[in-house]
């Protein structure tokens, strides 16, 4: 059984091709650039790396190509009957939907009407999806959204204190994102720990170009750091986070800036960019903290701290936590902000251990010590294993009864 997994953005398309018999990766890439003389198709497979350029004018004719090379080039699928169905990765579906569902004409037409919520994503998710029908007619297709796993959240965390009305019109309130990545480390932080998910409190930090943090007590998610947009909650990359909401109306006034010019400065030059003046990958950052740049070093410094007391706020809403994992780019891979966030919470039932944490980069890695109350863990995610995982499960729950 072979599940393609597509996440489309507005100039790209992320693919896998899973074999959901062994979990195995068969095939994994990236069109990018569409629409773009240098647009490209990169893959790998079997070891191998691969780079094509090519003309990709938009969605349909880079799906085609990925089709060509799974087909035809590389052989890991028959014909497009070879492939189960297709799992669509989806930004915002609103209120709509609490998990993944099949993709029907009503569920497009619910995603558009989000458009609003996510214009920057929802309309190359609908891309994808479209052109996905058009070139695998007949090939069932799921959705799986980012914000689904976040419509458990009780009222008191995802209501604004703004006038109820602006929730009522305009659907207001806090969202999520993420959520696919939060739920898969959720459960396999349960696992390692031969655990049932429905028994933890979990904490879990997907850190990376975007972050976000969520409280997953006994399964669900309760409260998470990204709100009514991906802008909300920690310092990012390139997003702000967390600020006081009349900065952007004092920008406006004093700096003689427009609604888009304040989205663009919010959104694209503040975060770790916008404070180290260096870059926003905490890479860069790492490098030039140890040469002692000043910025660098408060960059980092900033990033681990507003961490800290998120994890300190969701120990508090949980009552405590057996659990705090970390993943996504910088929470599998950066040790010493791992150990910036997690060092001096000792009265909380968190200690460290600094051996462990040095080891795990990429992998799973149990950091913390064995008197510690709260395990600490580093677990790689995989959202496309889990689209994928939800695709067969949401399929085969529709599929019709057998007969005899």
């Amino acid at each position: 059984m072979k599940i393609l997994v597509l996440n489309c953005g507005s100039s790209s398309i992320k693919f896998q091709l899973i074999n959901m018999i062994s979990k195995e990766v068969i095939i994994k890439g990236i069109v990018e650039r569409i629409g773009l003389n240098d647009a490209r198709l990169k893959y790998s497979t079997d070891g191998r790396k691969e780079e094509i350029s090519a003309v990709i004018g938009n969605h349909v004719t880079g799906i085609q190509m990925i089709m060509k090379y799974l087909i035809d080039i590389e052989a890991v699928v028959k014909d497009k009957g070879d492939i189960f169905a297709v799992g669509h990765r989806v930004v915002h579906a609103g209120e709509k939907y609490a998990g993944t569902v099949m993709i029907t004409e009503d569920v497009l037409a619910a995603l558009k009407e989000c458009i609003p919520l996510a214009p920057l994503h929802n309309p190359a998710n609908i891309s994808g999806i479209e052109a996905a029908q058009k070139i695998l007619p007949g090939v069932p297709m799921a959705g799986a959204f980012d914000t689904a796993f976040h419509q458990t959240m009780p009222e008191k965390a995802y209501y604004y204190p703004l006038p109820l009305q602006l929730y009522e019109k305009h659907g207001i309130r806090k969202y999520g994102f993420h959520g696919t990545s939060h739920f898969f480390v959720a459960k396999e932080a349960a696992r390692h720990l031969d655990r049932k998910l429905e028994e933890l409190r979990i904490i879990t930090c997907h850190l990376g170009n975007g972050s976000s943090i969520t409280a997953v007590d006994h399964g669900v998610s309760v409260d998470t750091s990204m709100g009514f947009t991906p802008l909300e909650g920690l310092m990012m990359g390139t997003r702000c986070g967390d600020i006081d909401p009349y900065i952007p109306i004092f920008l406006q006034k004093a700096e003689n800036l427009g609604p888009e010019e304040v989205n663009s400065l919010l959104n694209k030059k503040s975060g770790i960019q916008g404070v180290s003046q260096i870059s926003s990958d905490m890479r860069d950052l790492e490098i030039k903290a140890d040469q002692g740049n000043r910025l660098a070093i408060l960059s980092r410094e900033m990033f681990a701290y507003r961490i800290k007391k998120y994890i300190g706020a969701y120990l508090a809403a949980m009552n405590g936590a057996d659990v705090i994992v970390f993943t996504g780019g910088i929470g599998e891979r950066d040790r010493n902000i791992r150990r910036q966030i997690l060092q001096d919470l000792d009265n909380l039932g968190i200690f460290l251990d600094e051996t462990a944490n040095q080891k795990a980069f990429g992998e799973f890695g149990l950091l913390s010590t064995s008197q510690s109350p709260v395990k600490l863990m580093c677990i790689p995610t995989n959202e496309e294993l889990e689209i994928a995982e939800q695709t067969r499960n949401i399929i085969e729950k529709n599929a019709p009864p057998t007969k005899g």
